[in-house]
């Protein structure tokens, strides 16, 4: 596939695709292999077994032993290499090694019908990145005690363990964070990334003695990589594995939960001192993730040695005003159960040409790691922290039950964004519209750009799929495929110039499917029609998904728009090539214009 393997790579910004995204057999095998599991873990004795996580190296069942205690159960991906199901024991030796209240126990390590399974005591509660996409941005109060339970964590991580080492934890995120709402209590799970320390904190290398330290290797870091979003620089850059590792993923952490961001990198135009924190704490926060190394190692004493301290600061809880959308956002409750995913284009123009990053893209590029690929080295590398922190506020609205689109355009003046943003879920008003105002916030800081970037939001579960054996045939759709939408009647338009274009910026450049003339002519009739919604192409070697969302706005012409529809369908078997092709629509043009901001103010 040449270059367009390459985009394709690019299309999907959450870490996990949905099932309804994959092809048919792919999404039956996954199926299968998952009540394959279900029906094991119930044989030898497990009830109420039930899928609670996946990610890139495997995935986590829960269930009830005889005794009545709640555990976890880690299984590596069957179709991974021998390492990764190795890592799988090597994760049960180090978390073997750490005894600490807030990391549950390993149960067993062990292999069942030939397949490796990691067993570990439960935490109760749900993990605080799914917290936060609940609540929006953690009242102060909340961020301080979660941070005063990592530093004690941290704390004892800087203690040798039984082995005579320090351990790292490697991958601190929100999402790796169990935490019960009742108690307020955190836990610590997924200990895949964990490492013993070559260097202390301060820098000196690691050895029981010194024939250790002469036989071991010091010129390579042993450190695995952890998610990207939250990893500090020297993690990053494959530097010898330290506890400073860690300090770097709570001190992301903490500022993801007070921001209600999904990422580090806002830490410029969102500081830690614009959020109403305690302005000590703020200040600590903003040094942790500062630029400045030595900086950062001064803060991360302080964060260790004085959080107990910080901790006792009385809060007071006031109630938070409502926060006003930035945006329009409409919320509807339906009844249709929502998977969200985006799509988002014409990204290019947010990479910068002239950064000196040589050297760091060598050692990515050396680094063959599933995490990194996905997260990375097809989707930011190039982007400054500010243009990824955009881009990871565009990924977060896709983990609410949304649909629609937004279209950012960027001047010397300032930034224009047209957005339609349809919540299906009134309970997550709040964090929704937080997470909206992030994204027009960073959007704001961003200068000297010139072009447009464009996301959908489409609902996975209505995403059409057609197989063929191979890719010298057409794809032919089903006979009883249909292309859903909606009928929602709204007044007429005054000015029919306020309607939003198909055709509004021209072809995408990042686009490299080139649809068969006959639907192009359908996709000018439908917009001519007023109606809201967009339709995306995906062709790949021996399998085409068609995402769509649409609500048509002028019931009086629905047949003239059924019939478009139809006409793309029909059309389908002249697609020819490989790669991507969408369309959206606004319903009207709404632009909100903003002056440009570098920065929240304290």
């Amino acid at each position: 596939m040449g270059a367009e393997s390459t985009e394709l790579q690019q299309f999907y910004i959450p870490e996990e695709q949905s099932v309804y995204l994959l092809s048919q057999s792919q999404a039956r095998q996954l199926r299968e292999w998952i009540e394959r599991c279900r029906r094991q873990l119930a044989q030898v004795g497990y009830r109420e077994v039930e899928l609670v996580g996946k990610g890139a190296y495997g995935f986590v069942f829960a269930g009830i032993d005889g005794a009545g205690d709640s555990h976890v159960f880690k299984f590596t991906r069957q179709n991974l290499p021998q390492s990764f199901h190795e890592r799988l024991e090597e994760e049960a030796f180090m978390l073997e090694q750490v005894d600490h209240p807030r990391v549950p126990k390993l149960i067993a390590y062990r292999t069942l019908r030939h397949q490796a399974m990691l067993v570990m005591a439960r935490a109760p509660g749900i993990n605080l990145e799914e917290f936060s996409l609940r609540e929006g941005r953690l009242a102060p109060r909340l961020v301080i005690k979660i941070a005063a339970q990592l530093a004690d964590i941290l704390r004892t991580l800087r203690r040798e363990s039984a082995e005579g080492r320090l351990v790292v934890h490697g991958d601190i995120k929100p999402s790796n964070l169990m935490f019960d709402a009742r108690t307020e209590q955190i836990a610590l799970i997924d200990w895949g990334s964990s490492v013993f320390a070559q260097l202390d904190a301060e820098g000196q290398f690691l050895s029981r003695n010194v024939m250790e330290l002469m036989s071991a290797d010091l010129q390579h870091t042993n450190a695995r990589m952890g998610d990207v979003y939250y990893i500090g620089e020297e993690q990053l850059e494959g530097a010898l594995s330290s506890p400073r590792f860690d300090e770097q993923g709570v001190a992301a952490t903490l500022y993801a939960l007070a921001t209600a961001q999904s990422s580090r990198f806002g830490r410029e135009t969102i500081p830690a001192t614009s959020l109403g924190l305690p302005i000590e704490f703020a200040r600590v926060l903003d040094a942790m993730l500062s630029e400045d190394p030595a900086l950062r190692r001064r803060a991360g004493d302080y964060f260790l040695q004085h959080m107990p301290r910080i901790a006792r600061t009385i809060l007071r809880e006031t109630a938070a005003s409502p926060e006003t959308p930035l945006v329009p956002v409409w919320v509807r409750s339906l009844e249709q159960e929502i998977e969200t995913v985006v799509y988002s284009s014409r990204k290019a123009f947010l990479r910068d040409d002239h950064r000196q990053d040589d050297e760091r893209n060598d050692t990515l590029s050396a680094v063959n790691d599933v995490q990194l690929d996905r997260y990375y080295k097809h989707f930011m590398q190039g982007m400054g922290d500010l243009e990824k922190a955009f881009l990871v506020a565009v990924g977060r609205l896709g983990k609410y039950p949304v649909v629609g689109g937004l279209a950012v355009r960027w001047s010397d003046t300032g930034v224009e964004l047209d957005t339609i943003l349809s919540l299906n879920e009134p309970s997550f008003r709040t964090a929704f519209v937080a997470a909206v105002n992030n994204m027009v916030t960073l959007a704001r800081a961003i200068r000297r750009r010139d072009g447009v970037f464009k996301a959908c939001l489409f609902n996975a579960r209505r995403t059409l799929h057609v197989d063929r054996d191979d890719a010298a045939r057409p794809f032919v759709p089903d006979a009883a495929c249909a292309i859903p939408y909606e009928v929602s009647p709204t007044p007429e338009l005054e000015d029919a110039s306020r309607e939003h274009s198909y055709f509004e910026d021209g072809p995408d450049p990042e686009e490299f499917l080139r649809l068969p003339p006959v639907m192009i002519e359908a996709l000018s009739r439908l917009n001519a029609i007023h109606h809201t919604g967009m339709i995306i192409f995906e062709a790949l070697p021996t399998h085409l998904k068609i995402h769509s969302y649409y609500r048509l706005l002028d019931p009086a012409r629905e047949d003239e728009f059924r019939d478009c529809l139809e006409t793309l369908l029909v059309a389908v078997p002249q697609i020819d090539g490989l790669g991507v092709s969408g369309y959206m629509k606004m319903p009207y043009k709404n632009t909100r214009h903003f002056a440009h901001r570098t920065r929240l103010s304290e």
